[in-house]
């Protein structure tokens, strides 16, 4: 029996299964100081806001972050800082800032300084309710990582994963998880003792679509975030699978081999209606839209190996798009849609890698050797991906020039299948 679980707004928040780690990061790192936020209020601060802050950045790879006992002050305000202090530690950036309990809310001002220049370069002030502190400190990560690199921030986002627990002898149960960016907050939308599979987010990030063999054969469902309701949305005789949402949220590519062979389809969610894209006597999969939603592009093995092919999502006139590698397969796009995350096989190693589409350079950015599941953050600049290695699966990040890399370590239970919510 399936269990439905719920992901209210004002969900509770619940102890981390997961930890991050900086595996490799950017050699030229920026060096920046946060100073532990002031407080006014009587209940004290249910959430250290500037503790998230330095978790974030630190964690990022591209800024090193100075432990709090090296700090020669700790000021709230712009008068008391003294920038020869944090000159002579090395400092490149400063923050500061002040949290003040108000009447259902926390109003709360932080600045980020010029070391060297002695200014100001950003401050905020910002309220946020008790309920969401947390997430407002990683929207303030995101503010001050976009102001200092260029680079939209992704710690306030959400991450989606699979993870399989043993209950002893041969049974397991399967869990499809959402928590945020950290891996703080995780909670269980669905489980069930039978395998979950292929989980997609709708592209407003309120629904989910994954595979669920709950019934003992492949069933796709479509389930709402916010109150745990789903519709099965495809059952048919053989294979239910990979499905991917188009850009606009109305339709699904999947899997179906309801006609005998494993073929690319697309099901329009309103009217039900199915329409055939491809018709190959090859197993065609994994189906992903370009953000336009003009094109598909799918792993078929109908030149003797698994390959990415592109068509238009009208379907017809399939053209193979890699030549490089034993295998390329579980295609991702990148947003913007100039990139194509895969993995990529070579003589039995399989990690991720990346193809610009304009020249269709292929650049491996990992070294595992059963690296899967690809899916770029909403900022393009950051890859997720499921690892194995010792029998243990897990989740680790890498950036599209492959400078940073991060792992994401579960204390229990083998995890895969990750997508970072749009």
């Amino acid at each position: 029996m399936l269990l439905v679980g719920l992901i209210g707004f004002h969900a509770p928040i619940t102890h981390a299964e997961m930890n991050i780690e900086i595996t490799e990061g950017i050699e030229s790192a920026m060096p920046i100081a946060i100073v532990p936020f002031g407080f006014q209020g009587a209940s004290g601060m249910p959430v250290n806001i500037s503790s998230i802050v330095n978790a974030d950045l630190g964690r990022s790879g591209y800024f090193k972050t100075l432990d709090e006992q090296s700090m020669l002050s700790r000021p709230t305000t712009a008068d008391a800082v003294r920038f020869n202090e944090w000159q002579s530690l090395g400092q490149n950036y400063l923050v500061i800032g002040q949290v003040a309990e108000g009447a259902g809310q926390y109003n709360i001002e932080f600045q980020v300084f010029d070391v060297y220049k002695g200014t100001q370069v950003l401050g905020y002030r910002m309220a946020s309710p008790p309920s969401e502190l947390r997430r407002t400190a990683h929207q303030i990560s995101d503010i001050i990582y976009e102001k200092l690199t260029g680079i939209k921030g992704v710690f306030s986002g959400r991450i989606i994963y699979i993870t399989s627990q043993s209950q002893g002898g041969n049974q397991r149960m399967h869990r499809l998880q959402v928590a945020d960016a950290d891996g703080f907050n995780p909670q269980t939308i669905a489980s069930s003792p039978e395998p979950l599979m292929s989980p997609a987010w709708s592209p407003d990030g309120r629904k989910v679509a994954y595979v669920s063999f709950e019934r003992k054969t492949a069933g796709v469902y479509v389930q709402t975030l916010a109150t745990g309701e789903r519709q099965k949305v495809a059952e048919f005789p053989g294979i239910n699978g990979a499905p991917a949402w188009s850009p606009d949220g109305q339709k699904l590519a999947l899997t179906l081999s309801k006609d005998g062979n494993p073929d690319i389809y697309v099901l329009d969610l309103s009217s039900r209606s199915l329409t055939k894209l491809t018709q190959s006597y090859a197993i065609d999969t994994e189906p992903t839209w370009s953000p336009d939603g003009s094109q598909i592009v799918f792993t078929s093995d109908r030149g003797g190996k698994p390959q990415l092919y592109i068509m238009p999502s009208s379907g017809g006139g399939e053209k193979r798009l890699t030549f490089t590698g034993d295998y390329n397969a579980g295609a991702s796009f990148s947003p913007d849609g100039k990139n194509i995350a895969m993995v990529h096989g070579n003589r039995g190693d399989y990690r991720i890698a990346v193809m610009d589409m304009a020249t269709r350079t292929v650049n491996v950015l990992t070294e595992g050797r059963l690296d899967e599941s690809p899916s770029f953050a909403p900022n393009g600049n950051l890859i997720l991906y499921a690892s194995r290695k010792g029998g243990t699966g897990y989740l680790s990040a890498v950036s599209i020039d492959g400078k940073m890399q991060q792992k994401l370590v579960f204390d229990s239970s083998e995890v895969r299948e990750p997508a970072w919510a749009p």
